[in-house]
């Protein structure tokens, strides 16, 4: 927010992903935490680096868990680059300001890919509505997993791993 109440535009992160990559994580745009520390879930009650330190041993410093995550070929990235999001609920993201990753260059780079993982249902939805319709990567499956987010108290930790696990673990 701004000094007079007019929300901004938040701005997403680059991939973290490296040429190999198979499986493509998305979430929908970075919360206001995670773009202050400049990094991916950074959110302390955010389960996201719990579970992919249980899945991939992701532990250590930001630069440490990224790369866990390279070396299990898991890429990491938003469906949107931007969007007005008063606060970090993704109930608050203004569809009519989203700008899209470019995905068509994306796979273009990431030729591999051959699952894409929605961390959440906004995620699936914001893929759904802009991204889907204007591109369908021949021979990519789909899974929406539960929100790591701490606003998706409906399922335990323990019962997002075990779900996470069984998609991509």
């Amino acid at each position: 927010m701004t000094s007079d109440g007019q929300a901004t535009t938040s701005l997403g992160f680059p991939p973290v992903a490296s040429a190999d990559a198979r499986i493509l994580i998305l979430g929908s745009l970075p919360g206001q935490r995670s773009i202050d520390a400049g990094q991916y879930y950074a959110h302390p009650q955010n389960a996201f680096w719990l579970i992919m330190s249980e899945l991939f041993g992701a532990t250590g410093s930001y630069a440490e868990r990224c790369q866990a995550l390279i070396e299990n070929r898991i890429a990491l990235w938003d469906v949107l680059a931007s969007s007005v999001r008063p606060g970090s609920m993704d109930a608050s993201i203004q569809i009519e300001s989203a700008q899209t990753n470019d995905f068509s260059e994306f796979f273009r780079i990431y030729r591999d890919i051959d699952r894409v993982c929605f961390n959440g249902q906004k995620a699936a939805q914001l893929w759904s509505r802009l991204v889907q319709p204007g591109l369908d990567p021949a021979s990519v499956r789909y899974a929406t997993l539960p929100s790591t987010s701490p606003a998706y108290a409906a399922m335990s930790v323990a019962n997002k791993l075990i779900k996470w696990r069984s998609i991509i673990g």
